[in-house]
């Protein structure tokens, strides 16, 4: 992501903030300009830098403390273009589901941000039939806690809102043996389920290379997902996959397999945009001596992303365990993953 500074005093301030901790204004997200802009107080509306002929205020998130993104004053949805995509939300008249709410909120605005980059659109039109990208956040009853399953079906995407709670996550991922298991990870995995439908099952070319790469679409998911469950993964799947669950079916080895790319596109404009070089003080590795001096999304190719992001893994992952936290990134890219990742990075750019 890139750095924001607040546009009245220059403090640096992060994509999810409201308001500037130096000069007191408050603060909002422009989707369209990829900008932070500075305002004070009761101001509304505010000038729109990107067009002139608008005025701004708040997303109707930002009343209940979801959202800080900009829309115009004169549009008819007063939600922004995050919030838009909202079918269901949980009751917010329980407190823990609203604070849920909003941690999910945040993780999708990020979404987001990177899909804007990537220029991609969540809707779209498929003989004549409307395919548009939608969420349900819900919450589980308590007698059946495992009731909502996270998933994605025909561009609408299910989040049990439990997967805010930091407790219950880890709870679930050693349960399941994961090595990672994020907010943000879980939306960039299941968009990764709609993007499939979108750039691979209604183009012929793409289907075909997609098989290639990633296995027969066309077997029965419920079976393998079964067996997946029953058997586990192979023991030598690390050298064809990112992860264990990837291993299950095609469907979701791309969706694995996509999250991560957003990951890396993600983490490398992070580190572009912090001016980031590592040259470290070990001998004969000059493959971990790299300048992030590039902006992923302005067109690289994936072979210059991949030499720039291996590195960076590396230094994060240690970074983390000076601090005793587990790895950031624990995964491996083999040369087939890298290659899976630059078919996404091909069909992203066509």
């Amino acid at each position: 992501m890139k750095l924001f500074q607040c546009s009245n005093c220059d403090n640096l301030v992060y994509f999810e903030n409201i308001s500037c901790e130096k000069c007191g204004n408050n603060l909002g997200y422009l989707y369209e300009g990829e900008e932070i802009i500075s305002f004070p107080a009761n101001s509304f509306p505010v000038a729109n830098p990107v067009n002139k002929e608008q005025t701004l205020i708040y997303c109707t998130n930002h009343k209940l403390d979801a959202c800080n993104w900009l829309v115009s004053s004169e549009s008819e949805n007063e939600y922004c273009e995050a919030c838009s995509t909202n079918h269901m939300i949980p009751d917010l008249s329980f407190p823990e589901n609203r604070l849920d709410w909003q941690k999910i909120e945040a993780a999708k605005r990020r979404l987001f941000y990177s899909l804007h980059k990537l220029k991609l659109p969540i809707k779209f039109t498929f003989n004549d039939i409307p395919f548009n990208l939608t969420f349900d956040f819900l919450a589980s009853d308590p007698n059946e806690p495992n009731a909502v399953k996270t998933g994605h079906y025909n561009g609408l995407i299910t989040l049990n809102i439990q997967e805010a709670n930091a407790a219950h996550r880890e709870y679930v991922k050693e349960k399941l043996s994961e090595r990672y298991r994020t907010l943000l990870g879980h939306f960039r995995h299941e968009v990764g389920h709609f993007y499939w439908d979108v750039l691979i099952k209604n183009n012929p070319n793409n289907l075909r290379e997609f098989r290639v790469l990633f296995g027969d679409d066309s077997e029965d998911y419920s079976e393998a997902l079964q067996k997946h469950y029953k058997n586990g993964a192979p023991d030598n799947w690390r050298e064809n996959y990112i992860s264990s669950y990837a291993t299950m079916h095609a469907w979701e080895d791309w969706a694995e397999t996509w999250a991560h790319y957003l990951h890396l596109m993600d983490m490398l404009e992070t580190s572009f945009n912090f001016g980031l070089r590592l040259d470290p003080e070990i001998s004969k590795v000059p493959n971990l001596r790299v300048a992030c001096d590039f902006d992923p999304y302005d067109g690289a190719d994936m072979s210059k992303i991949i030499k720039h992001y291996l590195p960076l893994t590396y230094s994060i992952n240690s970074l983390n365990r000076s601090m005793g936290h587990t790895d950031a990134y624990p995964f491996i890219l083999s040369e087939p993953v890298i290659e899976k990742l630059s078919f996404i990075h091909k069909v992203v750019r066509l």
